[in-house]
């Protein structure tokens, strides 16, 4: 009896546990759907995403902008990406440009004009391969073209050619720059009327290789790992003629907030590749790529030889895995020149962009989402 009467007693209790369990799981099903739903639609939004800015030339492919005013007019000196079939690598053989296309536009927002060619890599005497990032410089009314490109021997050397026209054509010096080496060449005119050159690049960049002051084949393909200090870029005091470095070649120093050199290991800040200077409020910025994390960021300091202090994040990254950039005073703006791979989707088919460049009250830089 006691059996039945405990039998006929949880029989509803049960019941009722049941339909509160299948209540449960009904609502838990909703739940991971609403929560499933609300998982994908950041990713459908970001994939549908509008780009903050739209590439300034479609027809041909182009990376690494460096952006001047010359007499008034914007003038861009970007490489020209190809596609050359080569399997994408860490020394970046992919990258086999062959020649620079003169981009120029009257305002920002103007229509930009492709003058062709200015220099072919058939017209430099004792280049090889892989005609990188250039840049240019004015002076005493000559043009100047600076360009990194490998020698006969593979080795990446910096050249430099003359024009009296801002769109060429150029002609090549017939030998690089004595003490040259690595990638990335960024000409800056400093306000005394001094002009320096900042250079170097990592991995296929192969500015690890010349850590002892010689350029060293057996050198490791990549940076040095872990406490070590990171690899600084380079600059040099440019002669009066801007085709000789006028004294020695100097490693710069990036510091953190504490005054010590940033570690190799610190790839969210240390320098990888493509270096640019600009004065502002007589500090002087330089700003860099951090490779293998994609971000642009910037350091500041007193000198236009450094040391320099970390400060932030210019850009974060953008599609494609290579991020280079220049940075321009317009009227009373400031833009910064990029790049990325929005026509091809292809990490060496890139085109570049422009958009403007914020500072707060300090002089610090807004951070910008590409």
């Amino acid at each position: 009896m006691l059996n039945l009467l405990k039998t006929k007693a949880t029989a509803p209790v049960l019941a009722a546990a049941l339909a509160l369990l299948g209540a449960c799981q009904s609502n838990t099903t909703k739940q991971e759907t609403a929560t499933s739903t609300d998982t994908s639609a950041p990713a459908d939004t970001a994939k549908a995403k509008k780009p903050l800015s739209e590439p300034l030339v479609r027809d041909i492919y182009t990376a690494d902008p460096s952006a001047h005013v010359f007499g008034g007019k914007i003038y861009i000196y970007p490489s020209h990406d190809i596609e050359a079939g080569i399997p994408e690598n860490d020394k970046g053989d992919h990258f086999a440009m062959r020649d620079y296309h003169i981009l120029s536009m009257d305002s920002i927002n103007g229509k930009v004009t492709d003058h062709g060619v200015g220099l072919d890599i058939k017209d430099i005497p004792w280049a090889g391969r892989q005609l990188w990032a250039p840049d240019a410089a004015f002076k005493n009314g000559t043009y100047y073209l600076y360009f990194p490109v490998k020698d006969k021997q593979d080795v990446f050397r910096i050249g430099v050619a003359t024009s009296k026209s801002p769109t060429g054509p150029f002609e090549a010096e017939p030998t690089p720059i004595a003490g040259s080496f690595s990638i990335d060449p960024a000409v800056f005119t400093d306000t005394d009327g001094k002009a320096y050159m900042y250079f170097g690049g990592l991995w296929g960049g192969q500015l690890q290789r010349w850590q002892g002051g010689k350029y060293n084949p057996n050198a490791p393909e990549k940076e040095p790992n872990g406490n070590q200090p990171a690899i600084g870029p380079r600059v040099a005091k440019l002669s009066a003629d801007m085709k000789h470095f006028d004294g020695p070649v100097q490693e710069i120093k990036i510091l953190d907030e504490n005054g010590k050199p940033l570690l190799a290991s610190d790839n969210n800040r240390r320098f990888f590749e493509g270096g640019w200077m600009h004065k502002y409020k007589g500090k002087y910025y330089f700003s860099y790529s951090t490779g293998d994390t994609h971000l642009l960021v910037y350091a500041t300091g007193d000198s236009p030889t450094g040391p320099f202090t970390y400060q932030g994040v210019i850009m974060k990254p953008v599609q494609g895995w290579t991020t280079h950039h220049s940075i321009i005073p317009i009227k009373d703006k400031w833009y910064i020149f990029y790049h990325d791979t929005q026509l091809s989707s292809k990490t060496w088919l890139r085109n570049i962009k422009v958009t403007e460049m914020k500072r707060r009250a300090d002089g610090s830089i807004e951070t910008i989402t590409p």
